[in-house]
């Protein structure tokens, strides 16, 4: 994968080798006469933080790019919702816990609606309409899941933390990405959407939401389906009809989003803003 193109000069990679073999001296051996771009003490310094977004960026950039991927449908929501029928792994306490288990059907609706929009991306080639979730476990899972399950490629933008995490192995192995950046993550997450889904999640699910929403409404990013998953979920979580109240957004502001239940009720918002033909595929 990726463009080859032919350079009369010497390649990086010859050199980085030319160098590796270099004879053993205090000059050689010294920080200082490393190539910089093999240089992994530069490369990681406070001065080159710029070079590193760059990089970050341009990496997926250009493999989403060389590989036809035009178009995406995100799905953010929560790492701890489980599979139905699997223990919620992440419940402090019972309450949580069965929480957590009844929200479950949240995974099999995201599920449903990745199969869908993968149903949908394969008669393009898959160049429009490819699932991109944030590549680790719950609805993430699901979403990945959804896609393989109607044989498409899908999306997984993971992210270092601090605890140890995997992508899931639903995730397309040469679109599993890793980032040390939530900024540059986030443009990628956002910057080909044709379609966000936000199912019940925390805070970084909040954060994906409210920034998709903001961007929407000063006019940064274009008006998309930004499908709210969960009436009664959502309901007890955000009140933004108090800040219509409060005066601090106006009452069009709360209709830039739209809350739903199932894949099917959203799928046909989705169909319908795009003049989408009608599909069907099996439970």
């Amino acid at each position: 994968m990726g463009r080859k193109r032919h350079s009369s000069l010497r390649s990086s990679k010859d050199d980085i080798e030319v160098v590796r073999h270099s004879p053993q001296t205090p000059q050689t051996q010294s920080s200082a006469y490393r190539l910089a771009f093999a240089d992994d003490e530069f490369l990681t310094s406070e001065d080159l933080r710029g070079i590193r977004f760059q990089l970050e960026y341009t990496k997926i950039e250009t493999r989403l790019r060389d590989a036809g991927v035009n178009s995406t449908v995100v799905l953010f929501g929560g790492a701890r919702i489980p599979e139905p029928g699997k223990p919620a792994w992440a419940a402090k306490t019972e309450t949580a816990k069965k929480n957590l288990e009844e929200n479950s059907v949240y995974y099999t609706e995201a599920r449903r609606f990745a199969q869908l929009a993968s149903t949908t991306a394969k008669a393009t080639g898959y160049s429009e309409y490819v699932v991109v979730t944030g590549g680790g476990p719950g609805v993430m899972e699901a979403g990945n899941r959804g896609a393989t399950d109607v044989g498409a490629p899908s999306i997984g933008l993971n992210i270092v933390l601090p605890h140890e995490q995997a992508p899931n192995v639903y995730v397309t192995p040469q679109f599993s990405f890793n980032f040390h950046y939530f900024a540059t993550r986030k443009i990628h997450f956002l910057v080909r959407a044709k379609v966000v889904a936000i199912f019940p999640g925390g805070f970084g699910t909040l954060d994906e939401f409210f920034e998709t929403l903001t961007l929407i409404q000063t006019g940064r990013m274009e008006r998309i389906p930004l499908l709210l998953f969960g009436k009664a979920f959502w309901s007890r979580v955000i009140n933004l009809d108090a800040l219509v109240e409060e005066g601090t957004v106006s009452p069009d502001d709360v209709k830039l989003f739209t809350v739903v239940d199932t894949a099917e009720e959203a799928w046909e918002i989705v169909r319908k803003t795009y003049n989408l033909p009608e599909i069907e595929v099996e439970a």
